[in-house]
């Protein structure tokens, strides 16, 4: 199992994308009307696809899935806050008083952070984290551990993932700020290797729940145990 796209609803997906993809560094993949998706390289020659799906209508609920990015010592954070401010980013003010990191919007309004300097987010490379509110942080770790096979290390938050190379971005589980409502505009997807074909029941037994099983999509969509959607992708070819 690997997680292997992030995925955003967005009215503009070209747009969007476009930010996100100069944002990271991120290379184009595909460029549909439906959808555009760029591909982020990780170490080992891991990636991370983020994938920008037209829908007309996003959710206006807080997405409980946020993206904080690498940003370095003051001086170096405040560069690259520039650098997104100039690539569209707007500062988002979310209640977070004074803290030492930057919270901004992308341009669909989507909040994300400018982390400070911290040792738990070396070699994560342009995104330092992906941070999911979770009802119970240690239990959904324990689910996204099965979900995606990264291994528990030590972390800013009260339950952290890490893929088992420690490279790349961490998985933070952070305390909900109230009870989810409505569907998150952000989410992950994991892929079964070409030999997981239990995949499915692996994850129910950690303690997903099924949404929407179309047998015409290359995917089924689930919910973690705090209600947090995520796709299940077909497994990968043997090669």
């Amino acid at each position: 199992m690997r997680l292997e796209n992030l995925n955003f609803d967005a009215r503009d997906p070209r747009r969007l994308a476009g930010f996100w993809a100069a944002a990271l560094g991120a290379e184009p993949l595909t460029d549909e009307e439906a959808g555009v998706e760029v591909r982020l390289p990780l170490p080992g020659g891991r990636f991370l696809d983020l994938c920008f799906e037209r829908v007309t209508d996003p959710s206006p609920a807080k997405s409980r899935l946020h993206a904080d990015l690498t940003g370095g010592d003051r001086g170096q954070q405040q560069d690259v806050v520039e650098r997104l401010l100039g690539l569209g980013a707007t500062p988002a003010d979310i209640g977070q008083g004074d803290v030492p990191w930057v919270v901004l919007a992308d341009p669909e309004g989507n909040v994300f952070c400018v982390m400070d300097e911290r040792p738990a987010y070396r070699g994560g490379g342009p995104i330092a984290a992906l941070a999911l509110e979770s009802a119970d942080p240690e239990r959904d770790a324990g689910f996204w551990a099965v979900a995606t096979e990264w291994v528990r290390v030590e972390g800013e938050a009260p339950a952290t993932l890490r893929h088992p190379s420690g490279t790349g971005p961490v998985l933070e589980f952070l305390c909900e700020s109230g009870p989810k409502r409505g569907k998150n505009r952000l989410h992950v997807d994991v892929r079964p290797g070409p030999d997981e074909s239990a995949a499915t029941d692996r994850i129910q037994a950690a303690g997903a729940r099924m949404l929407i099983d179309n047998p015409q999509w290359p995917w089924s969509t689930w919910a973690d145990p705090s209600g947090n959607e995520f796709c299940l992708l077909v497994p990968e070819r043997s090669q």
